[in-house]
This record gives structure tokens, C-alpha cells and sequence, in this order.
């Protein structure tokens, strides 16, 4: 595959977002576009098996580092890790995937479209979906979750309450402990912080020794986040989101982010009651929350890409 990279601008009007384009080496008879909308504290280049998969097979993949994360970020003009912006950052994440679309989709016209977000990116995608699913083709939901009302509003709490007093720039660590501390509980015998990531120990230990990947979320990001699944407990958002949209939701059943499948079922059913009428859920069991990176992840690539053939090609 042949790998471009290029910049474009944020819809925050100051910062220049990193993005990837992976083509097929024969760009000709491109049969589609995977657009991956990358998770919280990575970044969109440790999709590369993931795209060299499905160029392999004919299609274009890109995706963007969001604001606060990878290459979007540059120390030396102030940019920090975990920070998205101060202006309804919830809002321009989104707005920036969507930009990424029109590019992407002026270069490649008149061919399937699909998003596929993981993690806080199935978020992000879940809310692309209701402002702008009207203008793609499909949608995979990887690594999600449907969080409790009220242990969301205790989490945005904290935000105003850390905001008030530190600052939106300070580096939440008590807010990360508490979202993310007991994740590892169901792990047996875990050898670091995140072997609820994968069952693939190197996998793990390349997430742990990656200087872009795993810092902690400044007040902002996490009121960011926050916001994003808000926003998906609102009927009418939900209700803009086109009926006949093909979605594809999958999870580990082992994943502490999808409350080991409750969380999910409590997504997919949103969806359903929303009335989408081609949604489809599947659990792998024993797989944790990066599904990437996970044991099977081979068997995950070969069901997403069996789906999008059934529904876009």
C-alpha cells in the first residue's frame, strides 16, 4: 500500500490536524473508502495492519490524529496532549472527522463510504451520525459503550468542579483514576495498568512503551468526552440519524469500556429504539477492549469487511 500524509485545518480556526491516507498500490478500481476515527490517548497510525487489510482489498483508508492527540499536537505552539479546545470542543472533534470526509470523499467521488470509530472514536462516530450520516454509506461501531446517566453526571461534575478550581488545561489525574482504575479488577494476574487493552501481551507492552499513547486527559479532554456520550442520551439527536443507515457494532465481551457487554447492548438498543432498521451486534468472547490488537484481531478485520461487502458493495 502507499501511505500519504498531509494536514488540513481544525474547525477550532487555529490548529493544523495530522491525517493519513493509505491507497491500494493500483489506485484504479478503488472500491471503497474506510474512514477510522481513532480512540482516547492513541493515534490514527497504529491502524496500519488495519489498513494494510483492507487496501489490500481495495480500499482507500485514512483517518486523523483529533485535536489533543498525535501529530495534531505540537508542544512548541502550545499544544498539549489531551487537550481538545476551549470552544465546544465536542462539536469541532466531530466537525473535524466530517472535513476529513470531504476531502477524502472529493478525491475518491461516487464509490461506498464508511466510518469506522473505535473507543471514545465510536463516540465521536455515534455522534457524526446524527449530524452527518446522511452522507455516508455505513458505519462500524468498535469498542463501545453506554455509560449510566448518573455515573455520567457525577463525571461531568467532577470536570466543572476540577475546571473551577485547576483549570481546564490541568491534567486530570484523580478524574482518570476514577474513570479508569478499575479496569484491569476482571484481569487475571495482570503484568501492567492496561492488560484490559488485549490479551496480547506485546501488543500491550508496544501501547506502554509508545510515548503517544496512554497519557492522561487534561479537565478538557474529559469534559469532552463526557459530553460526546451526553449527547447520545438524547432521543432527538438519535432520531436525526438516518433509518436505513447500515451499522455494525462490535465488542469484546471482556471489554471494561462496554461494561463487558452490558454497556453495548444498552448502545445497540439506543440505536434500535431510534429506529434503525439495519443494525447488527456482535460480541467476541474473552476479547478486550482493542480489538485491533486483540488475539483474533484477524477474525475481527474478516467480519467487518464480510459485512461492508454485504452492505455497500
Amino acid at each position: 500500500m502507499r501511505k500519504e500524509e498531509f494536514y488540513f485545518d481544525s474547525r477550532d480556526g487555529k490548529t493544523r490536524i495530522h491525517a493519513v491516507r493509505y491507497c491500494p498500490e493500483h489506485s484504479e478500481g478503488v472500491c471503497g473508502v474506510l474512514q477510522i476515527v481513532h480512540g482516547m490517548a492513541e493515534y490514527v497510525e497504529r491502524y496500519e495492519e488495519f489498513a494494510a487489510f483492507f487496501t489490500a482489498r481495495g480500499f482507500v483508508v485514512t483517518g486523523e490524529d483529533h485535536l489533543g492527540h498525535g501529530k495534531s499536537v505540537r508542544p512548541e505552539d502550545g499544544g498539549k496532549f489531551g487537550f481538545f479546545c476551549e470552544q465546544d470542543p465536542a462539536t469541532v472533534v466531530v466537525r473535524d472527522v466530517h472535513r476529513l470526509k470531504k476531502l477524502t470523499q472529493e478525491l475518491f467521488p461516487n464509490v461506498p463510504y464508511v466510518i469506522l470509530g473505535h473507543s471514545m472514536g465510536s463516540f465521536i462516530t455515534r455522534n457524526y451520525m446524527f449530524r452527518y450520516g446522511g452522507g455516508i454509506s455505513a458505519a462500524v461501531i468498535m469498542g463501545t459503550g453506554m455509560q449510566h446517566p448518573v455515573s455520567l453526571r457525577l463525571a461531568k461534575a467532577a470536570v466543572r468542579i476540577q475546571k473551577l478550581f485547576r483549570g481546564s488545561d490541568h491534567t486530570a489525574r484523580l478524574i482518570d483514576k476514577l474513570t479508569f482504575g478499575g479496569y484491569n479488577k476482571k484481569v487475571r494476574d495482570a503484568a501492567t495498568p492496561v492488560d484490559w487493552l488485549s490479551r496480547d501481551s506485546a501488543r500491550v507492552r508496544r501501547y506502554m512503551e509508545d510515548p503517544l499513547c496512554g497519557f492522561v486527559f487534561t479537565v478538557n479532554g474529559f469534559g469532552t468526552l463526557f459530553e460526546l456520550v451526553s449527547r447520545l442520551y438524547n432521543k432527538e439527536n438519535l432520531k436525526q440519524i438516518p433509518k436505513k443507515l447500515p451499522v455494525f457494532m462490535v465488542s469484546g465481551d471482556a471489554d471494561p469500556v462496554g461494561g463487558y457487554g452490558r454497556g453495548v447492548r444498552r448502545a445497540y438498543d439506543s440505536l434500535v429504539e431510534a429506529g434503525l432498521e439495519n443494525i447488527t451486534l456482535k460480541m467476541y468472547e474473552g476479547a478486550r477492549h482493542e480489538l485491533p490488537n486483540e488475539t483474533n484481531r484477524a477474525e475481527v478485520m474478516g467480519d467487518i469487511y464480510d459485512w461492508m461487502k454485504g452492505a455497500v458493495l
